[in-house]
């Protein structure tokens, strides 16, 4: 007959088992601690085979498998720019066998023009990394709009290397930038013929109605006498008041789409624009506009009249500006609009109040009338000089001068 203890040590109770679980545990997050503060070199698994030695050259062999994985390009370079490593992702991307892509230069797949921009940007070295667009170069001479990711290694590997690098492909971005271009496209130009339909209704039935309103008006100030003191003045002013407002429905329909833009051109409308700001306003507005070959394209000429008008607007609510300068030129390539002013900055953290602050929204639908036209929008802002937007619309093949 066995003991009980025997029967205990043969089966042990919930207790025991329990325990002895904890310290294993114990024992594995003690392991683990101590490989990733870099204080094991070598790790032994006893398997059913015996013994198996584990060392760290295993853990390079897994970040290898997971660099090869990635969906994006992958490579190290010494200083000189020579690919030491590349992942199949870019050989696949330049479309090389992956044998003659490592120990080639990494120049050789990029443009004259990308990689002087790519010299600049490494020049400013940083910590952190930097982060730049251009387009790849493949073998059949194909482009692909890919973001490289560059990072200085901490410390230069044994083989030379400097640089980590990360390239992406931006193909499907770019289409879906192309496709949020054409959107905003068809939008302002849903947005225009909006403002014409309404500008219509506002010349033809609004206009002529006030009109009718003020005659009548006047035949029951001729009809009251004289004596009819305060009753006649009252009339009086109700026609004044008729008066003003016929005329500033008629600014409103002209601001919504001005006809001197269709029939005269925008140097007609820019002159236009800047003289009734500044009579309206009291600020001092100088327009500087250099004699134009020809009529721009329409969607052009309406980019730059309404980017004038919003920073205008702009000016007049925001910037506390006491004088603006505005200038048109035009060369054989391009044309260019810059507007300056000598009011606060666009920065609001500048400003001592939110009053003070720029507007916002109208910086991002001056910029998004310039991409619609296929130009490029800076802005130089200091709370001392003033702001300044240039904007350069390009003169090619569907943007050319009309006669």
């Amino acid at each position: 007959m066995k003991k009980k203890s025997d029967r205990c040590g043969a089966h042990p109770g919930p207790s025991a088992e329990l325990a002895d679980l904890r310290l294993r545990v114990a024992e594995a997050e003690g392991t683990l601690g101590a490989i990733r503060r870099g204080e094991v070199d070598v790790v032994v698994v006893s398997e059913k085979q015996g013994l198996k030695l584990f060392t760290l050259d295993g853990a390079g062999e897994a970040y290898r498998t997971l660099i090869e994985s990635m969906n994006e390009g992958a490579l190290t370079l010494t200083a000189t720019k020579t690919i030491l490593y590349a992942n199949t992702c870019f050989a696949r991307m330049v479309k090389t066998p992956l044998e003659q892509v490592m120990g080639g230069s990494f120049r050789r797949f990029l443009a004259p023009v990308d990689l002087a921009a790519l010299r600049a940007l490494l020049r400013k070295k940083t910590k952190t990394g930097t982060k730049v667009q251009v387009q790849l170069t493949a073998a059949d001479g194909s482009k692909m709009p890919v973001q490289v990711s560059f990072r200085p290694l901490a410390a230069p590997g044994p083989d030379g290397a400097t640089l980590s690098v990360v390239v992406t492909d931006m193909t499907a971005a770019r289409l879906s930038e192309d496709e949020l271009r054409a959107l905003t496209k068809r939008v302002v130009q849903v947005q225009e013929a909006e403002r014409g339909r309404v500008s219509l209704e506002l010349h033809d039935n609004i206009t002529q109605l006030l009109c009718a309103i003020q005659f009548r008006s006047q035949s029951l100030v001729d009809s009251l006498p004289a004596r009819a003191g305060s009753a006649r003045a009252e009339a009086e002013t109700l026609r004044e008041m008729l008066g003003d407002t016929v005329k500033e429905v008629e600014r409103i329909a002209h601001n919504l789409r001005p006809s001197v833009l269709d029939q005269l051109g925008l140097s007609a409308a820019l002159r236009e624009t800047c003289t009734e700001f500044s009579a309206r306003t009291g600020r001092v507005v100088t327009l500087a506009c250099e004699q134009l070959a020809g009529r721009l394209p329409a969607d052009t000429e309406l980019a730059l009249y309404r980017i004038l008008e919003i920073a205008l607007k702009d000016v007049e609510q925001h910037a506390r500006a006491r004088s603006v300068n505005v200038t048109l030129t035009q060369s054989e390539s391009h044309v260019e609009l810059v507007i300056r002013d000598d009011g606060v900055d666009f920065d609001p953290p500048s400003a001592r109040n939110k009053s003070a602050a720029r507007d916002g929204i109208g910086l991002l639908s001056m910029r998004e009338r310039t991409r619609y036209v296929g130009g490029a929008m800076t802005v130089k802002s200091s709370g001392r000089a003033g702001t300044e937007v240039e904007v350069r619309v390009p003169l090619v093949s569907g943007a050319t001068l009309e006669a």
